[in-house]
């Protein structure tokens, strides 16, 4: 009890603010891990821990010892098992504006993509459209067909049209231009996920855990547009909470918006009765 009154004594204001940054930290670090598999291996660690503390108590000396030489080595352990997480957390502290290098004045790819994606729903055309911020994707497009191209309506419904060669696949948006299409992206492995949701949804939500990354879907059997980002989905977006959500994500605040509202529906083409029937 007295060295406890001690230390407290001693406490000062830098070691409040150590210790608030060490919790702010392992708060973010939990964030990310929450809803993954690798919030199994934490709570491994937090058993082996308890487990070691009780040997010590208990005075197992060859299970304490065993434990203890453990111990030297698991902050290795953690880098190791938890890389993902811990770059993702890193990324997330330097986040930067997404689309900063853009001039001004320039069309806006949002909009563009946002009135793509309502008449791709309207059509039961799917689509999965990745938005590349701080962590590459480079790995993914690689694997793509290279475009490098304006991201603009015509370009975006053209490559998830049914019958072009792009469609299976997804297509990844690198500082406001169209990178590549016909991309790959790993499947997300959370058993917890509905069993509704299709492929082009998993592939979403497996990019987000793996990155930083914005991926909007447009669902092929229903029609309706959701977002994507640190593996939360968000699902039946209008066109404008969708193109509001868009900007807040990847930090379009510095870019001018002429009109308070997007005024999508003047450009989005009707759905034909003899399409949008599709699986």
């Amino acid at each position: 009890m007295d060295l406890l009154i001690d230390g407290l004594g001693q406490f000062g204001w830098n070691d409040l603010i150590e210790v608030t940054i060490i919790t702010y930290l392992f708060y973010r670090l939990l964030l990310l891990l929450r809803r993954t598999q690798a919030m199994r291996m934490v709570w491994g660690l937090v058993v082996l821990g308890l487990f070691g503390m009780f040997a010590n108590l208990v005075g197992f000396q060859t299970l304490d010892w065993l434990l203890s030489n453990v111990y030297a080595y698991i902050v290795i352990a953690i880098i190791v098992l938890f890389q993902n997480e811990i770059r993702r957390l890193l990324t997330q502290l330097g986040r930067t504006a997404y689309f900063r290098s853009m001039r001004r004045g320039a069309i806006d790819p949002i909009d563009e993509i946002v009135t793509a994606a309502v008449g791709m729903g309207a059509n039961h055309h799917g689509a999965i459209i990745v938005f590349e911020r701080e962590m590459s994707l480079s790995q993914y497009a690689e694997g793509g067909i290279a475009l490098d191209a304006t991201a603009s309506y015509d370009l975006c419904v053209s490559i998830f049209n049914p019958g072009a060669p792009l469609h299976d696949g997804a297509v990844i948006m690198r500082q406001g231009r169209v990178a590549a299409a016909a991309c790959f992206l790993p499947l997300t492995r959370n058993p917890q996920l509905s069993r509704e949701l299709g492929s082009r949804h998993r592939a979403a939500i497996g990019i987000s855990e793996e990155t930083d990354c914005v991926a909007l879907v447009v669902s092929e059997e229903t029609g309706k547009i959701s977002i994507v980002f640190d593996g939360q989905l968000s699902r039946g977006l209008d066109p404008v909470t969708l193109a509001e959500r868009l900007r807040e994500l990847l930090s379009l605040d510095d870019l001018a918006v002429e009109k308070e509202e997007i005024k999508i529906a003047e450009k989005i083409p009707q759905a034909h009765p003899a399409e949008g029937m599709g699986k």
